[in-house]
């Protein structure tokens, strides 16, 4: 348990760090480099996929043609997303090293894994998914930054697609002393802004969870 309070209180420096420096994406990285290949000093890489995910992927089929997963960190969200159907699955992450630490870890799969940065995505994520997943990213932004990074999110939805959006939800009295930062249920209104229509909206709680962690799953269509 320590050694895991140590990795958080040392992401959270390094977070706090690049975010005072005005560079709230570029701290990610520094994170997967300094875990050294270890995923226990990742407090996000649970090396399985999001539970919310796997739930809903396990109660209907998945029609998409085409998929991808934003900030795929090390891959098991999109792994999980490829086994259920999608014919491609792109994923991509800021980080390379993240990228590489993938491709090692699924040597044989077929998603594509690409380092890209989401509000500077190169021309082929541009043209829109039919599904777009989204996964605790939006959360590891502070909150001043919500409205870009939604922004750019929905910018990947085709017409005719969809979202589906994991994260935790803020109850605290005053803002948490992130990462991650929790959205309110308001910030959805971000997505709605940018073309979507909210479709569904649920609570859920992982089992390790501490009091007062919520999280929702939300998805929604264009």
């Amino acid at each position: 348990m320590r050694r895991v309070e140590d990795a958080r209180a040392r992401t959270s420096r390094i977070a706090r760090e690049a975010v005072a420096a005005g560079r709230p994406a570029g701290w990610f990285d520094a994170v997967y480099r300094n875990a050294g290949g270890d995923p226990g000093q990742v407090p996000w890489a649970d090396l399985q996929p999001s539970p919310a995910l796997a739930g809903w992927l396990s109660a209907a089929p998945v029609t998409a043609a085409d998929a991808v997963v934003v900030g795929c960190g090390l891959g098991d969200d999109a792994e999980a997303l490829a086994a259920a159907g999608p014919a491609q699955v792109t994923a991509f992450d800021i980080s390379q090293t993240a990228i590489d630490w993938c491709r090692r870890r699924f040597p044989e799969s077929r998603v594509r894994y690409l380092q890209a940065d989401l509000f500077d995505p190169p021309a082929d994520l541009r043209r829109g998914f039919d599904l777009v997943v989204e996964s605790q990213t939006v959360q590891a932004f502070p909150p001043d930054r919500r409205a870009d990074v939604c922004a750019a999110v929905a910018r990947l939805v085709a017409p005719g697609g969809s979202l589906w959006v994991f994260q935790r939800l803020w109850e605290a009295v005053a803002d948490p002393n992130g990462p991650p930062w929790p959205l309110r249920r308001s910030d959805l209104d971000r997505f709605v802004e940018q073309g979507l229509t909210e479709t569904r909206f649920e609570l859920w709680r992982r089992a390790d969870d501490g009091e007062g962690v919520v999280r929702f799953a939300a998805a929604f269509r264009r």
